[in-house]
């Protein structure tokens, strides 16, 4: 879907990264990490939380030192910690997929390279051979 939308406004995304992002939607769990890291990264995530701890302490949820809404907190740091992990290996990925593939691109600029370096040494031996036939040679 968000493929969709870059196309849609004109905007081509590197093909290798469309290829790991594909391979990635196949795994229903790198689907669901992908939406809680990004819920999770967002302002409306700070402003829910705002909202939670505000209502949990001035509604008197429970009494001071909230033993409760702390232990709860810490669960939820726990798994929000695991899933910046899975973000930052995804982030990984798609630089290796970068990598990769500017690695393939650099071997085929290089081969296209010698084979031009090649082409020149041939036109430069084609050039000093009609050179050299071009000079009129002194008669014996």
């Amino acid at each position: 879907m968000h493929l969709q939308r870059l196309s849609q406004r004109g905007l081509e995304r590197n093909p290798a990264l469309v290829r790991q992002a594909e391979q990635r939607a196949q795994s229903i769990e790198n689907r669901i990490a992908d939406r809680i890291t990004a819920f999770a990264g967002s302002m409306p995530f700070v402003y829910i939380h705002i909202a939670w701890f505000g209502c949990w302490i001035g509604f008197g949820v429970e009494k001071y030192p909230y033993g409760l809404l702390t232990m709860i907190v810490s669960l939820e740091a726990i798994f929000l910690s695991t899933f910046v992990m899975v973000s930052q290996n995804r982030a990984d990925a798609k630089r290796q997929a970068i990598a990769d593939q500017q690695w393939k691109t650099v071997k085929a600029e290089d081969r296209q390279n010698e084979e031009l370096l090649e082409l020149s040494r041939q036109i430069l031996d084609l050039t000093k051979a009609i050179h050299a036939d071009s000079i009129p040679r002194p008669a014996a």
